[in-house]
């Protein structure tokens, strides 16, 4: 299988491995493959009879097919083994009689990120053996919280990388920071940005496209290569929880087999729905897929106008993962529905302008799939106490995506399953939701684990368990314009 940018029908054309060792095209396109593999009813039945590592091995098989098959079942047994997730890599739990948490963040970082962040430097290693590749590959991350600390904990020492992480100083949670500012590892450079998620991202994304940058690197024996979701080596293996979790549905009886079921995903970058989209397009039964943001609205407003238009007001919220109005992954969908030549027209409006429109047509094909609802930061507060009535202890971007699924019923007054993403423990944000919980402040933000713990009589996480207590190893601060600096005087290192 082929890869091309989402800006050119005509190529250049290269493989999965090619497409995972670089990150982003050069026109400053993503890579998407040049077919979506199906799956048939027989398939379904058969991956539900296996463990997670062999289902995602199958499911990243279908789109690395320049992976062997042995080398993607040794990597998945490895990135999703019992050490790093206890009990399982994506469980279901049931919140209430029609929903059911799909938890992503039973991992080493205690997000969803780390189901791909976990296989993805394995993936990247293979790729750079397979294209002959000689050079350190630096991969470049942009975060708004959870993605640079499970990329941190997955490039850790990892053999010909090194990984540079920007996050917002002001917009992570102050767990998901130390997180970040303790990583070990020889290979590893933290730095926060005077900005938010949105400058850090176009900070990257202007690197990337810098020639200069790229040639100065190379003299340097060193390539740029990405983290973050635009990179394909990060987006296909999330395809694989969903179809993984339809799978466990069938097979603990929630639903019969061939059941339609929706699903609800708590959304910034559009990476985490586009899998469950790419899921439904592969033959799994999924329904609408519902779009849930906080007051970061632009995917909500897209899908019910269909225009798109960053030139808003930015919001930090209890949910500062989701704190985004430059969604990328949009333009994967985008390329999907219509064509690589309106996809670039339309990337280029948005830079131009920061705003684009559909016509009345695109916008009816796109919510053939897609519906969007956001809450304020009240109503996200609202579903973590109705969740928590319920039996289930949530984080605030789960609870977002609770409100959404509680939006919409009060529209449809439908029974339906749906499957909601459980995206973060949510001690990674104590503080927030022992105050929801509570109606009190908690001591301090650290304190508020162990506060959490003691009203919910549930545990702080092994990954967070004396986390105040680490050594801080990056406090560095720059402003968006000095990022290029900053990574050329590490790759320099």
């Amino acid at each position: 299988m082929l890869y091309s940018s989402t800006r050119s029908a005509t190529g250049p054309f290269v493989s999965s491995a090619e497409a995972i060792k670089r990150g982003l095209a050069p026109d400053g396109g993503l890579y998407m493959p040049n077919e979506i593999p199906t799956l048939s009813d027989d398939a379904l039945d058969e991956l539900a009879g296996l463990s997670y590592p062999e289902r995602a091995a199958r499911i990243l098989g279908k789109f690395l097919t320049d992976y062997t098959e042995e080398e993607l079942l040794s990597d998945c047994r490895e990135a999703y083994g019992e050490d790093r997730f206890p009990g399982g890599a994506a469980p279901l739990s049931d919140i209430d009689g029609s929903t059911v948490a799909l938890e992503l963040w039973h991992g080493p970082t205690c997000a969803f990120k780390d189901m791909a962040l976990q296989i993805m430097p394995r993936l990247l290693s293979r790729a750079l053996r397979k294209t002959g590749e000689l050079k350190t590959a630096l991969i470049l991350v942009a975060t708004s919280g959870d993605t640079g600390k499970a990329a941190l904990e997955g490039y850790r020492d990892v053999p010909q990388t090194k990984i540079q992480v920007f996050y917002p100083a002001d917009g992570v949670s102050r767990v998901q920071k130390l997180q970040m500012a303790t990583q070990t590892g020889d290979n590893v450079n933290v730095t926060a940005i005077r900005g938010n998620f949105d400058d850090a991202q176009t900070g990257v994304k202007k690197i990337f496209s810098d020639p200069a940058i790229r040639d100065e690197l190379a003299s340097r024996g060193v390539i740029l290569s990405s983290a973050n979701s635009i990179n394909w080596g990060r987006l296909a293996p999330q395809i694989a929880y969903y179809v993984s979790a339809y799978c466990d549905l069938v097979a603990s009886s929630r639903i019969d087999p061939g059941e339609t079921v929706d699903v609800t995903v708590p959304t910034g970058n559009f990476g985490n729905i586009f899998a469950a989209y790419l899921a439904k397009r592969m033959g799994v039964p999924f329904g609408r897929l519902i779009c849930a943001s906080n007051r970061n609205d632009v995917l909500t407003e897209f899908l019910a106008c269909g225009v798109y238009d960053r030139n808003r007001a930015f919001h930090t919220t209890m949910s500062p993962s989701m704190d985004i109005l430059i969604s990328s992954n949009l333009e994967r969908l985008l390329y999907v529905k219509f064509s690589a030549r309106r996809c670039k027209a339309l990337m280029d409006q948005l830079n131009a302008s920061g705003r684009y429109a559909l016509t009345h047509e695109e916008l009816t094909a796109v919510r053939e799939d897609f519906v969007g609802y956001s809450a304020d930061e009240e109503m996200t507060g609202e579903a973590i106490k109705r969740a928590y009535e319920a039996g289930y202890l949530c984080d605030p971007h789960t609870a977002v995506g609770y409100a959404a699924i509680r939006a919409d019923r009060n529209v449809r007054d439908r029974a339906k399953k749906i499957l909601l993403a459980s995206t973060a423990s949510p001690y990674k944000f104590a503080s927030n939701v022992y105050r929801c919980l509570t109606g009190k402040e908690p001591t301090n933000d650290l304190f508020a684990l162990q506060e959490l713990a003691a009203f919910t009589s549930t545990p702080v996480p092994a990954p967070l368990v004396g986390i105040g207590e680490r050594a801080v190893r990056f406090t560095g601060t720059v402003a968006p314009e000095e990022m290029p600096a900053k990574v050329l005087a590490f790759a320099g290192l």
